[in-house]
C-alpha cells in the first residue's frame, strides 16, 4: 500500500523548522498566509534548501493578494519567479482564473512549460472555478500532476463528496491533494473517504506558525 503524506504549508523560516522536526516530508512555501499566501522571497527559498536539504519544497508563485486572474506582464513576472526558483525547488504551485472564473488555460500552460520538469500543483484557485469537473480535465492537460483544494468548500472535510468525486475522475493521472481545515481529528477521516493519498495542512495550532507537535499528530493518525 502506498505511504500517506502530509504536505505543509509554511510561511516564514520558524514554521519551516517545526514542518521538519515534526517530521513533514515536504512542505509549501509561501509567504504571507494571512493573505492565503504569495511568493516566498529567494532568499528564504534558498535559505531553506541550505538548511534542509533533503526537504521536498513545493513553492508557491502568487504575485498578489485577491482574485487569481493574472495580467500579461504578471504571468510573464510569475514565469521569471518560476525559473528563478528552480534550482532550489523541488515543484512549483500555481493557479489562474479568467475573468468568468473558468480556468485560464493559455496561463496555465505557459507556467507549467516555464517550470521545466518540475511537478506542477494547480491551488485552491481551483475551488472558486465555476466547473470543478470540467477545470479538472483542463488542468490535467495543461500538464500539472496535482491539484490543491478543499472540494470547493471552507474547508476539506465539507468538501468530502466533491474531492471523492475528484479523485475517481482523475485516477492515476493527477494527484488530488485536499486541503483547508485539516488537522488531526480529521486528516485521516478526509483520506479514508475520498480515497487521497496525500493532504495538505498549516499544522497551526490556530497560532498562524507551524507546530512541530500538530505535524506529528497528523502524521500519526495518517500512518
Amino acid at each position: 500500500m502506498m505511504k500517506r503524506l502530509l504536505e505543509v504549508c509554511t510561511g516564514n523560516l520558524q514554521s519551516v523548522a517545526e514542518a521538519v522536526k515534526g517530521g513533514a516530508e515536504r512542505i509549501e512555501l509561501c509567504s504571507a498566509l494571512s493573505l492565503d499566501g504569495l511568493t516566498p522571497s529567494l532568499g528564504l527559498l534558498k535559505t531553506v534548501r541550505r538548511l534542509y536539504p533533503a526537504l521536498k519544497i513545493h513553492v508557491l508563485i502568487r504575485p498578489h493578494e485577491g482574485d487569481f486572474v493574472y495580467t500579461e506582464e504578471e504571468v510573464r513576472i510569475m514565469a521569471e519567479d518560476i525559473k528563478a526558483s528552480l534550482p532550489y525547488a523541488d515543484g512549483i504551485v500555481i493557479g489562474a482564473l479568467d475573468a468568468e472564473r473558468n480556468i485560464d488555460i493559455e496561463a496555465t500552460r505557459r507556467l507549467v512549460e516555464a517550470s521545466e520538469d518540475k511537478p506542477v500543483t494547480f491551488h485552491r484557485a481551483f475551488d472558486v472555478c465555476r466547473d470543478p469537473l470540467t477545470a479538472l480535465e483542463q488542468i490535467i492537460n495543461s500538464g500539472c500532476r496535482r491539484i490543491l483544494t478543499s472540494g470547493q468548500q471552507p474547508k476539506a472535510e465539507q468538501g468530502i463528496d466533491l474531492l471523492k468525486q475528484l479523485q475517481q475522475q482523475a485516477g492515476d493521472r493527477l494527484i488530488i491533494l485536499p486541503g483547508g481545515g485539516v488537522n488531526d481529528r480529521n486528516a485521516r477521516l478526509i483520506l479514508d473517504q475520498t480515497g487521497c493519498m496525500e493532504i495538505h495542512g498549516s499544522c497551526s495550532d490556530g497560532s498562524g506558525t507551524t507546530s512541530a507537535e500538530s505535524v506529528k499528530r497528523i502524521l500519526a493518525t495518517i500512518s
